[in-house]
C-alpha cells in the first residue's frame, strides 16, 4: 500500500467530486463546459487539497482529451516544447479534441516560461490548465491571463471534510477492512486547515498506529496524541505553508520581532518564495498597521520592489528589515475594519443612488435634472472645509471608519471632531 490515501480516493467523474458546486454543480460554470463540449484554456487558484489536479484530470477523462501534465518546480522551457510538440501530434488545430495541458504551481513559471505556451494556447495546439495557490493577477503574465478563464477554488467546508473521511471509511478497499469509528472530527477538522488532501494524509497516519486486528476509535484526543508523536513523519507532507505564514503574520501583528526573524528564517530555510513573504508584508503593513503608521506601507512597497529586483540570497536581509519595522510598528485595523463594514452595508443595502448634489454633470441636460446642483466646493470654504452628505440617504450618518487608540489617528479623531461636530464625535 504505498499510494497514499488521497491518491487512492480522487475522484473520476465529476459526480464524485466534493465541493466547489459553484463550479461542478448542475449550474456550475464547469459543468456547462462539459455538457457542451467547450473547453476553454483556464486557471484554478485555490488553497492546497480544494481539487485543482483532480479536477483537471476529470475534464480531460469526460471530455476524452489527451491529457498532459507539468510541474512548474521541475519543468523548463525545453519540457514545455517537448509537450507542446506531442500535444500538436496527438491533437491539432482547430479539433475539437485538442489536448489538455495541465501545469501544477505554474505562478511558479518564469515570465519567458510563460512566454513558451502562448502560442499553443493562441493557435489551440493545447487547452491549457494552469493551478496554482497564489493570485493570478500578480503571477501570471497577462498575455497568458487573458487567454485564460480564471476559477476560484474555496478552502473545503466543514460538510466536505467530514464528506470526505466518510468516505474514506467506506470505500477504499484498505480502510474499509478496518473497525473505524469516527467519534470525533474537531481535530482533524481543525489539522487540515480545509485542505482535503492533508486532511486524508493526517487520517491515513493516525489509522496506520494501531494494530490491524484493534478496533479503532478516532477522538480529538487521539487525533492531537498521534499527530505529536509522530511530528517528522507528519511534516514530510511539506503542507506547512499556510501554517508558518499566518505564524509569521501573527507575530507582526502581535509586536514581537524576534518571533517575526524566526518565522521568516522558517520560511527562507524551506525554500519559500521571497515575493510571496514581500506580499504578505505588503497586506499587513495596511490589515494590522495602516494609519497607525502610514510610512509602513511605503517601505513594505519598497520591500516587494527590491525583493523582485535583487533576489536571493541578499533579499533575506531586505525582508528582514522590513518585517521586524512592522513588528515594532503601532497597529490599527481601522481601515481594515472599515472597508469590511461598508462591504456589508452595500451587501445588505444594494445600488443605493448617489446624492444628486455629488453627482457629476458633463452635459446641459444632467444639469437641468439637477446632478452637481448645490454641491460645495471644499475649497472655496474656510479650512478647506464644508459640511454636506456624501452618503447615500437611506444610510446617512453611518460610520464606518473608527480611528484607531494611537497616536496618528487620534490626531484624525480630532481633526474630524473639528471639522464635523458631533458627527464623528466618538
Amino acid at each position: 500500500m504505498n499510494e497514499p490515501l488521497a491518491e487512492r480516493l480522487r475522484p473520476k467523474k465529476l459526480q464524485d467530486y466534493v465541493s466547489q458546486k459553484h463550479l461542478v454543480g448542475e449550474n456550475g460554470a464547469l459543468t456547462k463546459s462539459l455538457e457542451h463540449g467547450l473547453i476553454p484554456s483556464m486557471i484554478f487558484w485555490g488553497p492546497p487539497g480544494t481539487g485543482k489536479t483532480t479536477l483537471a484530470n476529470i475534464i480531460a477523462t469526460q471530455s476524452g482529451r489527451p491529457f498532459y501534465t507539468l510541474s512548474a518546480i521541475s519543468s523548463g522551457v525545453k519540457e514545455v516544447r517537448e509537450v507542446i510538440e506531442k500535444a500538436k501530434q496527438s491533437g491539432g488545430l482547430f479539433t475539437t479534441k485538442n489536448p489538455i495541458l495541465f501545469i501544477d504551481e505554474i505562478h511558479r513559471f518564469s515570465k519567458s516560461q510563460q512566454d513558451s505556451l502562448l502560442q499553443a494556447v493562441e493557435k489551440g495546439w493545447v487547452t491549457l490548465i494552469g493551478a496554482t495557490t497564489e493570485n493570478p493577477s500578480f503571477e501570471v503574465i497577462s498575455a497568458l491571463l487573458s487567454r485564460c478563464q480564471v476559477y476560484i477554488l474555496n478552502a473545503f467546508e466543514k460538510k466536505d471534510l467530514e464528506t470526505l473521511l466518510n468516505r474514506a471509511i467506506k470505500h477504499d478497499e484498505f480502510l474499509a477492512k478496518k473497525n473505524i469509528t469516527l467519534k470525533e472530527t474537531a481535530a482533524l477538522l481543525r489539522l487540515s486547515g480545509g485542505d482535503g488532501r492533508k486532511l486524508l494524509n493526517v487520517f491515513e497516519l493516525i489509522v496506520s498506529t494501531f494494530e490491524d486486528d484493534k478496533k479503532i476509535v478516532i477522538t480529538d484526543a487521539v487525533v492531537l496524541d498521534k499527530v505529536q508523536n509522530n511530528t517528522v513523519r507528519y511534516d514530510k507532507t511539506g503542507e506547512q505553508h499556510y501554517d508558518i505564514i499566518s505564524a509569521f503574520i501573527k507575530s507582526i501583528r502581535g509586536s514581537d520581532p524576534n518571533g517575526a526573524v524566526y518565522w521568516l528564517a522558517r520560511m527562507i530555510e524551506g525554500g519559500e518564495d521571497i515575493k510571496f513573504i514581500a506580499r504578505r508584508l505588503l497586506i499587513s503593513a495596511s490589515e494590522d498597521i495602516g494609519n497607525a503608521n502610514p510610512t509602513a506601507l511605503v517601505i513594505a512597497n519598497n520591500t516587494f520592489q527590491a525583493v523582485s529586483t535583487i533576489g536571493f540570497p541578499e533579499s533575506r536581509i531586505i525582508l528582514s528589515q522590513c518585517a521586524t519595522y512592522l513588528a515594532c510598528s503601532p497597529k490599527s485595523n481601522a481601515a481594515y475594519m472599515a472597508i469590511n463594514e461598508a462591504q456589508q452595508k452595500v451587501r445588505e443595502t444594494g445600488d443605493l443612488s448617489v446624492p444628486l448634489t455629488i453627482r457629476n454633470a458633463p452635459t446641459k441636460l444632467m444639469k437641468e435634472l439637477g446632478y452637481g446642483e448645490n454641491y460645495k466646493y471644499a475649497h472655496n470654504y474656510e479650512n478647506n472645509f464644508a459640511e454636506q452628505e456624501f452618503l447615500p440617504n437611506e444610510i446617512k450618518n453611518t460610520t464606518f471608519y473608527k480611528p484607531g487608540n494611537n497616536a496618528r489617528e487620534n490626531a484624525h479623531r480630532e481633526f474630524l471632531k473639528q471639522r464635523w461636530k458631533d458627527k464623528y464625535n466618538y
